[in-house]
């Protein structure tokens, strides 16, 4: 009676008449029952899910049953592969005794496929077609989180943005952040802060610092043009299927933070250029979020507020976002109640942490008659503890299930298809060859070298017609020519405020630069009229660059 009665609410529960992807069959006393399906319907997919579970429990394999379904329902896909098994996605499965059996058991009609799929890559190595967001549209907020900066370091890196917005002056990569840094602690950069607050000499060197940590640990790698156009993740092909955008790290486990606070741009990249679509009968977009714990690790007051507000708000958009972690309790309870979508693999309780994280879980649950702190520790591969939410908005009966088997291969595709994939990606013109055009950098040096190549005054007088030859009280020592021998002015600068100048003075700042005057703007020849103010017209436009919410550059 009583199985009955489980059988019947989940058909009910589960009833809808839109169309939906299917998440397995039910299952009583160990037992599928392939009559007792478990669904969530498409157009409930943008009000965003967690994918949760110890690690070995089948979340990958979850991701890629989701991301085959939704690309047949012509929805893109984008996933992070932290291991690089997604990559079967892009090539048909291999049948087998045991997999026939289990699809029979669910009542899945299964064949083998493969989808359509594009490779990017962040970073240096690996596979994929590579992806750069330049300094500036990154912002300070998200960077910050990058370079473990503290809430004063981070409020310092937004006004150095704050002020290359307003000067004109493009933040592309990392030298040119680094260049604007040490513009604004120089002499010559002072009298530009005076109406804006002040840099602590210390904080620049702070961030400097770790700038250059940054740099070492291959972090230049990710920054700058051409710069990655997060529309590209809306593609659909001829015949229907939305397209499976992965993105590896190779190394990931070196850059954590830096991966997840990348993959968050994008997020927030998508939240300021789609428009608002309300509801809508199917998602623009599905984004799956590995390592989301990451997101809240040490994350700053401001960070969490943006993330909180794009998560709320993303929705509208026609994006739905999968949290993939291994607890709830990784997520920010004000990002968990944003979820509609529940997918719960195995969870642990070998630690007291991991009891108290398994308690927690269990009471952020709707009323269910499963005991499920003990059912959420028993669940096999390839089971979980499924919640959604109704095409009416209302949360369905928590079920025990077993999710479908990927009609694509459950491991990493061959290097040889891999390589067919990138070589014939349409983004790979588009994408492959870096851009270092003049930015924030060059027009700093440009302007110091300008300076230093003015010339002297025909007539001025020698300084023994008009002076005596100047001298300097014993404390202070000037940093001789052997000490900058080989140095450019940026590495000099830098040298003087991270203290790491050669020489008797090293550790102190060196001594005293002179100052120099910034040359006065000229036209160049055979510039007419109309060509200067177009020019000063561009660089007009190039200062009104407006922010979003994680201070990423808005694209007009």
């Amino acid at each position: 009676m009583a199985e009955r009665n489980v059988v019947e609410i989940v058909q009910r529960g589960y009833a809808f008449d839109v169309p939906c992807i299917e998440l397995g069959a039910l299952v009583v006393d160990g037992e599928p029952r392939s009559e007792a399906k478990i669904r969530v319907p498409l157009g409930m997919l943008n009000r965003h899910g967690l994918i949760a579970g110890a690690t070995g429990t089948g979340k990958t394999v979850t991701l890629q049953v989701m991301a085959e379904q939704l690309s047949m329902a012509g929805v893109p896909v984008f996933a992070a592969d932290i291991k690089g098994d997604l990559t079967g996605l892009a090539s048909p499965g291999t049948p087998s005794e045991k997999l026939s059996e289990r699809t029979a058991a669910i009542g899945q009609s299964w064949q083998p496929a493969g989808f359509p799929v594009e490779l990017l890559r962040l970073g240096g190595s690996g596979v994929g077609v590579p992806v750069r967001a330049t300094v500036t549209s990154f912002g300070p907020t998200l960077l910050s989180k990058v370079l473990r900066l503290n809430q004063t370091q981070e409020s310092s890196l937004g006004l150095v943005f704050h002020y290359a917005d307003k000067a004109g002056l493009p933040l592309v990569d990392v030298k040119d952040l680094r260049a604007v840094i040490q513009h604004l602690v120089s002499d010559e950069g002072k009298k530009d802060l005076e109406n804006l607050g002040g840099l602590a000499k210390q904080t620049a060197g702070v961030i400097l610092r770790e700038l250059v940590n940054f740099s070492a640990a291959g972090g230049e790698e990710f920054f700058g043009e051409p710069e990655f156009d997060v529309h590209d993740l809306l593609r659909v092909i001829d015949d229907g299927r939305g397209v499976i955008t992965l993105l590896e790290l190779p190394g990931v486990h070196d850059e954590p933070v830096l991966f997840s606070t990348f993959l968050m741009w994008l997020l927030a990249e998508l939240f300021e250029v789609m428009p608002e679509v309300g509801d809508i009968d199917k998602p623009k977009l599905v984004f799956f979020f590995e390592e989301a714990h990451l997101l809240f690790t040490d994350a700053s007051r401001d960070f969490l507020t943006a993330l909180i507000q794009t998560a709320r708000l993303i929705r509208s958009k026609g994006i739905g976002v999968f949290f993939v972690t291994q607890s709830p309790k990784d997520i920010h309870e004000d990002v968990l109640a944003q979820l509609g979508s529940r997918v719960q693999h195995q969870l642990r309780a070998f630690t007291p942490n991991d009891a108290d994280a398994l308690k927690a879980s269990v009471r952020t649950y709707p009323t269910s008659t499963y005991d499920l702190e003990k059912l959420l520790q028993e669940l096999g591969i390839g089971e979980a503890v499924v919640t959604v939410m109704s095409e009416k908005g209302a949360p369905t009966p928590v079920a025990h299930a077993m999710l479908p088997a990927p009609h694509s291969t459950m491991a990493p595709s061959k290097t040889a298809r891999l390589e067919e994939i990138v070589s014939g990606s349409p983004l790979a013109p588009k994408y492959a060859g870096a851009v270092d055009r003049s930015s924030a950098y060059e027009m700093l040096m440009g302007e110091i070298a300008a300076a230093s190549a003015e010339p002297e005054p025909e007539s001025a007088p020698t300084p023994s017609e008009t002076a005596p030859a100047p001298t300097f009280p014993p404390q202070t020592t000037v940093p001789s020519d052997d000490q900058y021998a080989g140095m450019t002015p940026e590495q000099r600068l830098e040298a003087e405020i991270l203290g790491t100048l050669p020489g008797p003075e090293s550790g102190r700042g060196g001594g005293t630069r002179p100052k120099r005057s910034p040359a006065p703007p000229s036209r160049p020849a055979g510039e007419s009229l109309i060509e200067t103010f177009l020019n000063s017209a561009a660089q007009s436009l190039g200062k009104e660059i407006s922010r979003g919410v994680f201070g990423n550059r808005r694209r007009r």
